[in-house]
């Protein structure tokens, strides 16, 4: 049984960073995507960030240039630093990865940025 565990949520003041891990056990399978994904109160979970086995990234428009994403492979693990955090940045985060033919997801961590 794969099981993701995510840690890293807080709250956190504009401005403030914060780092996400998400590490995967159980599994023998090779991970392609890790991703980390988002849901705001009221709205529809989001793409925020993905990571390819190779190292290809991929952002949402309202992250590039202030979150990044990598992975160790070694460890089946997926991090995302996030920087110069606002607001609108508050929701509960979930990371994602893909090991064909499976899908699996973490159970969310909350990332609150407030004053």
């Amino acid at each position: 049984q794969v099981q993701l565990v995510e840690s890293g949520g807080g709250l956190v003041q504009p401005g403030g960073s914060l780092r996400l891990s998400c590490a995967a056990s159980g599994s023998s399978r090779s991970i392609n995507v890790m991703a980390w994904y988002r849901q705001a109160p009221g709205k529809e979970r989001e793409l925020v960030a993905a990571i390819a086995s190779i190292g290809i990234t991929n952002y949402a428009d309202s992250v590039k240039g202030r979150f990044t994403i990598s992975r160790d492979n070694a460890k089946n693990t997926v991090y995302l630093q996030m920087n110069s955090l606002k607001p609108e940045d508050t929701a509960v985060y979930y990371c994602k990865m893909n090991a064909a033919p499976y899908v699996y997801w973490g159970q969310g961590t909350q990332v609150t940025v407030s004053s």
